[in-house]
């Protein structure tokens, strides 16, 4: 007869089974779990990315990003340009004019003391732009024979040097005089100059009233911008405004003192040399020193030329001489000794920063890149190395000891 039960028969391997003899008297054996075949997969399989693709690709998109961000900000700065440069000159008079400032606010209201400290730096800049024009009033004439003695003595140097001759030197002339007067028409010219002198204008009345603001209420109004930052972030950016200001004022205040320097040495040496316009040439380095070694060179460059045109090589080169050792001193001697370790910039990234300034903001972009440059350098240092309030206190007085100086002095 046959036994119609049906006989279960489990499976060794499963789960129950190997409880049931883990759980029997004497019975050793333990359970093993199955290998997980996503676990197993290798990683260089079908359907699975690398680890350095996949980091790769998410610096890519994030870079990517802060690039598309820092282009559409620079769209916006130019777009309103006519507004941001004169602010950003403005900022650059208040950080050299706020020691001023601060003293006459000692013996009278703030309001009178910016006033005052506008007004000054008007009439002082008239003074020196009036000083220039009537030496290239009275000097004029003479130049126009100096140079025109000076040309011809380049001619024949050149004539003779490189073997050209008269006619040729005269095809060459013609060829270069042609090409500069079909350059662009008369008229365009003239509607760009007007443009161009008008938003000028505008640009000085700006930057004039807004540096009367900023000396008058600057931190009651760092302190407006401050509160439009989450609250939790309201720290760091006030502790960067400080890193950053002192920064500035670091910066400001030394290329001052050595544009002062500069414009001296090399507006003596021409004086002494006898070449024309020396006070002009002063006031040209002055102006251009603001710009780290790009300024120094196109000042130079220009006392070089007119030393050649009036009085020939041997001047020219005495000139070049004095040139050079300005510089010099001012190289390895001041910006040292004024700056110290307070504003560190790479000379590459000097370069770099006034190529960029001067692609983006002309001259204007060429000015503020260095300063610029140097503040985010510091704040990106204060910002990843994360240091307290007492510790940044700590650090200013100690740039200050180094040559700098506090940006609240």
């Amino acid at each position: 007869m046959t036994d119609n039960t049906t006989e279960t028969v489990a499976d060794d391997s499963s789960p129950d089974v190997n409880d049931a003899r883990a759980s029997a008297p004497g019975h050793t054996s333990h359970y093993v779990p199955a290998p997980d075949p996503d676990l197993e997969r290798p990683a260089t399989g079908i359907g699975s990315v690398p680890m350095g693709v996949k980091a790769a690709s998410e610096w890519s998109w994030r870079l990517l990003l802060i690039a598309a961000g820092l282009f559409g900000l620079g769209l916006l700065v130019r777009s309103v340009s006519e507004v941001i440069v004169p602010l950003a000159i403005s900022v650059l008079l208040t950080a050299l004019l706020r020691p001023v400032a601060l003293r006459l606010r000692s013996v009278m209201p703030a309001g009178a003391a910016a006033g005052l400290t506008v007004l000054g730096t008007i009439l002082v800049v008239s003074a020196l732009l009036t000083l220039v024009g009537s030496q290239f009033t009275k000097g004029f004439a003479d130049l126009t024979t100096q140079v025109g003695a000076g040309i011809s003595q380049i001619r024949d140097w050149v004539r003779t040097t490189f073997k050209i001759s008269d006619a040729q030197f005269d095809g060459y002339w013609d060829t270069i005089r042609e090409k500069v007067s079909n350059s662009g028409n008369l008229g365009d010219t003239a509607t760009a100059f007007g443009l161009t002198a008008t938003h000028f204008v505008a640009g000085v009345f700006i930057s004039l009233f807004a540096l009367f603001f900023f000396l008058y209420e600057g931190p009651r109004i760092w302190a407006w911008v401050v509160r439009l930052f989450p609250r939790t972030a309201r720290d760091r950016v006030d502790s960067s405004a400080v890193i950053a200001w002192d920064q500035l004022s670091a910066f400001v205040r030394a290329t001052m003192i050595v544009a002062f320097v500069d414009a001296v040495g090399i507006g003596v040496g021409a004086a002494i040399l006898g070449v024309p316009f020396a006070f002009a040439i002063g006031i040209l380095v002055f102006l251009l020193a603001f710009i780290p070694i790009v300024g120094a060179l196109l000042s130079g460059f220009v006392a070089v030329v007119l030393a050649l045109v009036s009085h020939g090589p041997g001047v020219a080169l005495i000139m070049l001489a004095i040139v050079i050792g300005v510089q010099q001193l001012e190289s390895h001697v001041l910006q040292p000794f004024l700056l110290g370790k307070a504003v560190s910039v790479h000379p590459l990234a000097v370069i770099l920063a006034i190529a960029i300034g001067s692609i983006t903001a002309g001259i204007v972009g060429a000015l503020v890149a260095v300063p610029f440059a140097a503040v985010i350098n510091a704040v990106g240092k204060h910002l990843l190395v994360g240091e307290s309030r007492e510790e940044l206190e700590e650090e200013l007085e100690e740039r200050a000891h180094q040559g700098g100086s506090p940006a609240t002095a």
